[in-house]
């Protein structure tokens, strides 16, 4: 694997297709009458020599040509056309390369991607180098020496993976009391739900023997008593993010840049915060009110402030404000199925931490709770995205749809958007109702290369193998997208075309060889696709005269190379809104 895509925020510097024929002069002619009139006060850029595919349709299409002007797309089709009728324009020679619409992040976390950079890498490999729990202790004592970081302050880790270390375990506060006893601690799980502290940390979040596990969360003990060893799982690690939150909040406008950089590096024009406080809303508007965002950034706002948010009469929903919009309210249903805290319907197949029996993971909220959500977003047209990873999560968000259906008495299959995000494991059942009920399922294939052969171990060959399944809802004709989750894994749209075309795990073993798609359904999800789940398949996705001037050009064809080699292809420029705000450097 290319080392080149794996790398996070903290580590940046601020022929045509055989397969398609005559395609590109399908498109020019189809498109001519879409010139638009060049004006003299902004000049045109012309794009030719190169594999221009719009992604328009449900078969790859190219274009001799492309034209841009003022920010948007004038004009696609032929490049005699282009060069007739836009006189004075620049001009770009692709050279060969490819050119797409500028990649739409579907579901990550700008805002903890930005936090990394204030923390201690633990990432086990490709994306880090911890792959044992000595490396990692290792690596928190050079952090606080290197940092000149002062006894008592909180020292943050992230990324850690337990699957990964040769210990096969999380590690205990004691392990990290060994070498920072002097330091609050909290290291973060890879997978974003769960964390380990150390003893300070937990003294200052008063979590002792005597403390329970809230709802929906878990404080794992030391075997035989009461007392917690440092694993805090889902709602009980909250205090604690709330704790690493305070704590960087005073450098969020040093890291912005810096993760701008790091979304642009990988082609994406828009970003998504995947869970975002009422602050930091206030904090992105004042980034973009200023004038700093270099990529258009959606935000999804914590369902905890929902009642304040409808209350709010200048709150705006769904409505970019120089560049960032809040586009709807994000629900949590479960955890973690390679952190077994996914709630599922049948039990997990190896042990599970404090659970003896029948261990099916945990529902982070109530059905009740869901329910009221579900209601008061349906009357308030406000769209929901709910995280959920096992299939007994996923009844649970078509539970509190029908209920909320019945209680608003709107129709089932209004046009809503619901974004079931991750839905790993979902039925067939399931997968028939999110068609019923109009909802765009937002899958996770990165998982079949991190995690898929910890899915077999954890969850059968059967369960496993049905991971993320893009094929089979590509053929039932439902809009989907495909994620990385980052910080989960890394934003890398291309990786994410890769584990989506080739399912393979670590190891090499193939996760649901049924579920494998093309390289342009897998592109689709990330543009055409992406734009729809956001409501802006009218500016966004498509290369079409009157969109955004959202683009990015690869160093090779996705949908020519050979597919095992997706995930080398790297990005030679992203462009947004004619601005060119990524440029490989010169190799």
């Amino acid at each position: 694997m290319s080392t080149h895509l794996f790398i996070r925020p903290a580590l940046l510097g601020i022929g045509l297709l055989s397969m398609i024929g005559c395609a590109a002069n399908l498109t020019a002619d189809n498109q001519d009458s879409a010139v638009a009139v060049q004006t003299a006060t902004s000049q045109a850029t012309i794009y030719y020599n190169g594999n221009i595919i719009t992604m328009e349709g449900d078969k790859p299409q190219l274009a001799q040509a492309l034209v841009t002007q003022n920010g948007k797309i004038a004009y696609v089709g032929s490049l005699k056309h282009a060069q007739d009728n836009y006189k004075n324009a620049a001009t770009v020679d692709l050279q060969h390369q490819t050119l797409l619409p500028g990649f739409i992040d579907p579901h990550s976390h700008f805002g903890l991607v930005s936090n990394t950079i204030g923390q201690v890498d633990l990432s086990a490999p490709p994306i880090g180098k911890i792959d044992n729990i000595d490396k990692m202790l290792q690596a928190l004592k050079a952090y606080k020496k290197d940092n000149n970081i002062a006894d008592g302050e909180w020292i943050f880790g992230w990324g850690y993976d337990e699957t990964q270390l040769t210990e096969d375990r999380h590690p205990t506060k004691e392990e990290i009391d060994s070498v920072l006893s002097n330091n609050p601690v909290y290291l973060q799980h890879t997978s974003g739900h769960m964390g380990v502290a150390n003893s300070s940390a937990l003294a200052a979040m008063n979590i002792t023997a005597d403390s329970q596990s809230p709802e929906g969360g878990n404080i794992a003990r030391v075997k035989g008593s009461n007392e917690p060893n440092g694993l805090l799982q889902e709602t009980a690690m909250y205090p604690l993010m709330y704790q690493l939150l305070k704590t960087l909040e005073p450098k969020q406008g040093q890291f912005f840049d810096q993760t701008q950089d790091y979304y642009a590096k990988y082609g994406v024009t828009t970003a998504q915060d995947g869970s975002t406080t009422r602050d930091a809303i206030q904090f992105f508007q004042k980034q973009a009110d200023n004038g700093k965002l270099k990529i258009d950034l959606v935000s999804l706002a914590g369902v905890s402030d929902l009642d304040e948010n409808l209350a709010d009469k200048d709150f705006k929903w769904q409505t970019y404000q120089n560049g960032f919009k809040v586009q709807g309210t994000k629900i949590i249903a479960d955890g973690s199925p390679q952190g077994k805290t996914a709630y599922f319907t049948q039990p997990y197949l190896t042990p599970v931490p404090d659970c003896e029996s029948d261990c099916r993971g945990l529902p982070s909220i109530s059905q009740e709770k869901m329910n009221e959500m579900f209601v008061k977003a349906y009357k308030n047209d406000n769209q929901l995205f709910i995280h959920n990873n096992g299939d007994a999560a996923t009844d649970m968000i078509l539970k509190a749809h029908e209920y909320a259906v019945k209680q608003t008495g709107q129709a089932t299959d209004k046009d809503r958007r619901i974004v079931p995000i991750h839905t790993q494991f979902a039925r067939p059942d399931q997968l028939a109702a999110f068609k019923k009920y109009n909802m765009v399922p937002s899958f996770f294939t990165n998982h079949a290369y991190f995690w898929g052969d910890v899915h077999i171990k954890n969850l059968g060959e059967k369960r496993a193998n049905s991971l993320s399944p893009l094929a089979t809802v590509d053929k039932m004709g439902i809009p989907y997208t495909n994620h990385s989750d980052d910080t989960v894994t890394p934003v890398d749209p291309l990786f994410s075309v890769w584990t989506a075309v080739n399912r393979t795990s670590r190891t090499g073993q193939v996760i649901g060889a049924d579920e494998r798609i093309t390289p342009y359904q897998a592109l689709k999800a990330i543009t055409s696709n992406a734009a729809y789940q956001y409501f802006e398949e009218d500016t966004k996705g498509t290369l079409a005269p009157g969109k955004l001037a959202d683009l990015v050009i690869l160093d090779k064809n996705p949908l020519t190379i050979k597919p095992a080699d997706i995930r080398n292809i790297e990005v030679v420029k992203t462009i947004k809104e004619g601005n060119t705000i990524y440029q490989r450097p010169v190799q």
